[in-house]
């Protein structure tokens, strides 16, 4: 019986299968032999700027549902895909991307406390964000167990990026598993440079585009993920930009689609119950149709009414069957959630109207203000529907920039950022209580992208770091794109010479044709600035921002199976018509950074120290300056050897720093120093090296060393019999050009000495030979 569990445990993971051979029935001993049927298999893809992935899978991690290493160049990732054998009773679909980045692809060890690698990084968020938002619309609805994928970075060679290469390992280490999933899928990475179009461009070559382009696609030229950002590009340079990515992710789908074909494992098959729910679910639409469709047809409600509503009438429905069994009632809640889904978008084909009234393109109500704190660099409060943001910006020293990790700076070529946005989405947002420590996944995603979205505008070289917070005082969607509006106007409100105003919008998306590859006009309804229950209840949120020209940044999360090229371009188009109506209203307010110069706004100035006072000005230890920080908050830097930055949180402190910079380089004048003449100087301390000395009272104490005290060659002063307070003759060689520093010798004011003595001997022994 135990070995007849471990052969079924054995077999339902689908991993290997034995062999009983020599069954001895009086020892009762199986001779058991395990035979992998993960048979080792290459691929390799050639795309068609010449560049070649290849796919490798059945030689490591054997014992998961699938396991493919992917490598292109010298950067290889190994993506690996286990699942649960118990369901879950999730009401979403259970997966988990963890994308670990390792110290050892770079050969580096990590330089934390415990040399090993801890929490993840931003980065690693990021790209375990678009995995997961490339693989989860191709689950099946269904499917409910808990699956997880693991992308850990092998190796890193600096020139190709791993994210791109990761969404194509999962997709093939999926395709291959048991998992039912309706894959693969491929992604490529579209730049740009001097208009040319560039298939997964180099480390190099994404330095120097102006688009960053990650999409993903399945077959039938259905795309499932967009990603990426742009320097101000036009809307038909990115409708020919996505339309290549489709084109060249049919390759990679080929190819895995064939790897499936020769290795795949069968597919698990998920079992319906849906006879067992017809009772219950001809109760629930009969209870709830008509007071649901009232509900989404009453315009005036607001998030938290409509919200109410629902809930009431959701209770309501389970105080009416409370006396059934737990099967019956969890039944009837995910029914009233189909239903409640249902009506909301057949409403929309119905009525040409969205449950707060608006049609198709319309804007929500837009507000917004700036200067609200006059303590701050820059503030602007941004409001659209129910959903505001409070945007702050604060100056600081370069210094201050975001330094990056090892492996992100490696992957991008970015070393520091002295642009950086944090959103910030406390749970009083959503009326919720929660923790106010933290953050999360989503906090982190929404972050980046509003940043990219304002990254354009950004003055390159502009000498103070920039810090811009979007704090979510109120959602009820496009959070992220109201963080770009708020965080342009607060730009502006701050003085930085931004290029342009920039704004965003969300879009979304209905179907009534499941078939979304062969979806016609009268298919679909795309929905401008959608609110949080459009999201929630929809099939795309597609967010976009830009200037009034072009676009800036853009991030698609489809939750279908792939939506056709030309339902995005259409979405695309009506983005550009939404963000500049918005980009008008915010010119209302504020159209051009502001020059009114803020008592309170950082200044910066340089300052130049001769070399042979920068010891003089630093003090021991840098004491000078760490004593004008803690007095006045100015730092200082040094740029070079002769020439300082300094950092001001103000005026007022910028000009107490210069005075207390004045006093300490402040000295009595310095008598002239000829060189080749000769000086006394005095012994202020005797070192192993040499002595200290000075010409004149108010000289810094400079090095004799033992080179130049003497013609004969000394390890110590003391043999000549120096003492701290005597006076001694030596000749000024100017200053070293290298340190500022003064030459001295005693030594050279030695050699007539020595050439009488010699003198003296030669005729002495004349004498004696006479």
């Amino acid at each position: 019986m135990i070995l007849f569990r471990y052969c079924r445990l054995l077999s339902n993971r689908n991993l290997i299968f034995l062999r009983l051979k020599n069954y001895n029935k009086n020892e009762n001993i199986f001779h058991i032999k395990f035979i992998s049927n993960n048979a080792v298999k290459n691929v390799n893809i050639t795309l068609s700027n010449g560049s070649e992935i290849k796919l490798s899978t059945g030689k490591y991690a054997r014992f998961t549902s699938g396991s493919v290493i992917a490598t292109v160049g010298d950067t290889s990732i190994m993506t690996t895909v286990v699942r649960n054998n118990v369901l879950s009773n999730n009401s979403i679909i259970p997966l988990t991307v963890n994308y670990r980045q390792k110290a050892a692809a770079i050969g580096r060890i990590p330089t934390n406390f415990f040399r090993r690698e801890l929490g993840y990084t931003d980065n690693e968020i990021l790209v375990s964000r678009i995995i997961d938002r490339s693989l989860r619309p191709l689950f099946q609805p269904k499917y409910s167990y808990e699956t997880q994928i693991v992308c850990n970075l092998l190796a890193i060679d600096g020139i190709n990026n791993p994210d791109v290469l990761s969404i194509n390992a999962a997709s093939a280490a999926l395709s291959i598993s048991d998992i039912p999933w309706n894959g693969p899928v491929a992604a490529v990475r579209i730049g740009l440079i001097d208009n040319t179009y560039i298939i997964n461009p180099s480390k190099r070559e994404l330095q120097q585009s102006k688009l960053n382009l990650v999409l993903s696609c399945i077959s039938k030229n259905l795309i499932v993920m967009i990603e990426g950002s742009a320097n101000d590009i036009l809307e038909p340079e990115l409708r020919k930009a996505i339309k290549l990515g489709i084109k060249e992710c049919q390759t990679i789908i080929n190819s895995i689609s064939e790897l499936q074909k020769q290795i795949g494992k069968p597919k698990l098959n998920i079992v319906s119950d849906d006879e067992s729910n017809n009772d219950v679910e001809e109760f629930v639409r009969e209870f709830v149709s008509n007071e649901l469709r009232e509900i989404f047809n009453y315009h005036f409600h607001d998030k938290i009414s409509r919200d109410n509503a629902i809930f009431d009438l959701r209770n309501r429905m389970l105080e009416k069957i409370k006396n059934h069994d737990s099967k019956y009632i969890e039944n009837a809640l995910k029914i009233f959630s189909n239903i409640s889904k249902e009506i909301f978008r057949s409403l929309i084909f119905e009525t040409e109207k969205r449950c707060d009234g608006r049609g198709m393109n319309e804007l929500r109500e837009i507000s917004c203000q700036v200067d609200l704190f006059q303590p701050l660099h820059g503030s602007a409060f941004f409001q659209r529907g129910q959903t505001q943001v409070l945007c702050t910006v604060t100056l600081d020293s370069i210094e201050s920039s975001l330094k990056l990790d090892t492996i992100s700076m490696l992957s991008s070529g970015i070393k520091e950022k002295n642009f950086f946005l944090h959103y910030e989405f406390p749970p009083y947002a959503i009326n919720e209580t929660g923790k106010l420590t933290g953050i999360d996944r989503r906090e982190i995603g929404h972050g980046a992208l509003a940043e990219k979205g304002l990254q354009a505008v950004i003055p390159q070289n502009y000498p103070f770091a920039i810090r811009l917070t979007s704090e979510v005082l109120e959602s009820n969607g496009s959070s992220s794109m109201a963080s770009i509006c708020g965080g342009s106007l607060a730009l502006m409100n701050a003085g930085i010479p931004i290029s342009s105003p920039v704004a965003g919008v969300a879009m979304g998306l209905v179907c009534n044709n499941t078939n979304t590859a062969d979806l016609k006009e009268t298919d679909y309804k795309i929905l401008t600035d959608i609110s949080g229950i459009e999201d929630h209840l929809g099939d795309m949120d597609f967010k976009i921002a830009g200037t009034k020209r072009g676009f800036t940044a853009f991030q698609a999360d489809i939750k279908v199976p792939g939506i056709p090229f030309k339902v995005i371009t259409k979405s695309i188009h009506y983005a550009h018509l939404a963000k500049n109506q918005i980009i008008n209203i915010m010119n209302k307010v504020i159209s051009s950074p502001a020059t009114n110069k803020k008592k309170n706004k950082p200044v910066l100035d340089t300052i130049e120290v001769p070399i042979h006072q920068r010891r003089h000005f630093l003090g021991i230890g840098g004491l000078n300056l760490k004593k004008i920080l803690h007095e006045t908050g100015v730092n200082i830097y040094s740029v070079n050897d002769t020439v300082f930055s300094i950092f001001a949180p103000n005026q007022n402190a910028m000009d107490e720093a210069k005075y207390m910079i004045n006093k300490i380089l402040e000295t009595e004048v310095e008598p002239t120093l000829i060189f080749g003449d000769i000086y006394t100087a005095k012994i202020t301390e005797i070192r192993e090296i040499g002595v200290m000395v000075t010409l004149y009272p108010t000289m810094m104490p400079t090095l004799l060393p033992n080179s130049q005290l003497d013609q004969r060659k000394i390890h110590h002063p003391d043999v000549l019999g120096l003492n701290v307070g005597d006076e001694i003759k030596v000749k000024y060689f100017g200053r070293d050009p290298v340190n500022g520093r003064i030459r001295l010798s005693r030594k050279i004011l030695q050699i007539p000495t020595m050439q009488k003595n010699i003198n003296d001997t030669k005729e002495t022994m004349d004498t004696h030979k006479t």
